[in-house]
């Protein structure tokens, strides 16, 4: 089976490539009786589109969603969900000249070898901009998440190169996120990434960096053992983001230097009557089930693969060449992955919340 759903009770599958028509996705699963219009899904899209500032590629596409399909009157209505953006700004014949050769890095060798072809047209389905899809899908699941239990989810940058912020969870806010190009709430922090990442654009090069993602108010019993686990999903879902090659929750691996007496996180009840964990070093993740502290994880970024500055490769044929890429691409890709992470996340817990929901809540007859 290909590849291009995911989910359980709440499913996505998305469509669509770099420069083709359009990119969409399919949401199977979303309850009705959910006021749903353009207006819920494009801040997130606007969060994501290409051109938003001067580090970022400066490709222009307005991602102007549509909603073709399960939304009647205002509201959805049950039935699968069609979300539609129409590329603007495709140009495929930057990209001509790459047809015959493998860019270092990329995936033009390995879907060769899969498919016997490939889409050498901006890579086709492994360009981020399928992630297009994700994010106006995963707008929805944070409404629903909002609406039904009062999940936040905010991700922001913790760090690009080697410049990194360590601002406290509990000091992190939307605003702080928002305030700036880079999408990191430190501000004095954020100035300096911009300037690496301004440096590095004109260099001609690329850099790379961390993803952190908090997920807040989390009821507790949410995760499916044993090959669903709450952290495992995440696992999937960041991990098949574009660029992405690493992902750690909790403590993650620098978990490894504690002793399990220094990592083991002991239980309270607070003053509202609530069991709580004291350090949290678990990141809200217990045997693969939510325990209701925040979930806090961590997503590393590679620098991106198309860079001005000149590679060896060679072409189909394994003549060797010298390739200086053209076109329009990012000099760093995190400030404009925040929000798919953020949607990569939301799609993970609503699923599961939708499955312990039908699983723990179901009225079963009374026996004969």
């Amino acid at each position: 089976m290909a590849g291009n759903s995911f989910g359980h009770t709440f499913r996505i599958t998305t469509f669509g490539e770099s420069h083709g028509g359009a990119v969409g996705v399919v949401v199977d699963g979303c309850p009705p009786g959910l006021a749903l219009s353009t207006e819920d899904i494009q801040p997130d899209l606007d969060r994501r589109r290409p051109g938003q500032s001067r580090i970022t590629t400066p490709r222009k596409e307005t991602d102007q969603i549509q909603i073709l399909s399960g939304v009647f009157e205002g509201q959805t209505t049950g039935t699968p969900i069609l979300l539609l953006a129409r590329n603007k700004d495709a140009r495929p014949g930057d990209y001509h000249e790459l047809m015959g050769l493998y860019r270092p890095s990329h995936a033009d060798y390995s879907y060769e070898k899969k498919y016997g072809r490939r889409d050498w047209r901006g890579s086709g389905r492994a360009s981020a901009r399928e992630t297009l899809a994700r994010v106006a899908a995963g707008a929805i699941a944070k409404k629903l998440l909002r609406e039904l239990v009062g999940i936040e989810i905010l991700s922001y940058v913790e760090q690009v190169g080697s410049i990194k912020t360590s601002i406290p969870d509990d000091e992190v806010t939307w605003e702080a996120i928002e305030s700036n190009i880079v999408r990191c709430p430190d501000p004095n922090i954020s100035e300096e990434m911009i300037s690496l990442i301004e440096e590095v654009k004109a260099e001609g090069d690329s850099i790379g960096g961390v993803v952190r993602g908090l997920i807040r108010h989390v009821p507790p019993g949410l995760g499916e053992p044993v090959f669903d686990k709450l952290h495992a999903d995440l696992a999937k879902a960041m991990t098949s983001i574009n660029a992405v090659k690493g992902f750690e929750y909790g403590s993650g691996f620098a978990g490894v230097a504690l002793r399990g007496s220094e990592h083991n996180d002991s239980f309270f009840q607070d003053d509202a009557g609530q069991v709580r964990t004291r350090t949290n070093d678990a990141g809200g993740i217990l045997g693969g089930i939510s325990t209701g502290e925040t979930i806090h994880f961590r997503v590393a970024f590679k620098p991106v693969a198309t860079i001005a500055k000149a590679q060896e490769t060679i072409t189909k044929k394994g003549e060797a060449v010298t390739l200086k890429a053209s076109g329009r691409h990012d000099p760093c890709v995190v400030p404009r992955a925040v929000p798919i992470v953020d949607a990569m996340a939301a799609l993970v817990l609503l699923d599961h919340l939708m499955r312990h929901h039908a699983q723990n809540h179901l009225s079963l007859p009374s026996p004969l």
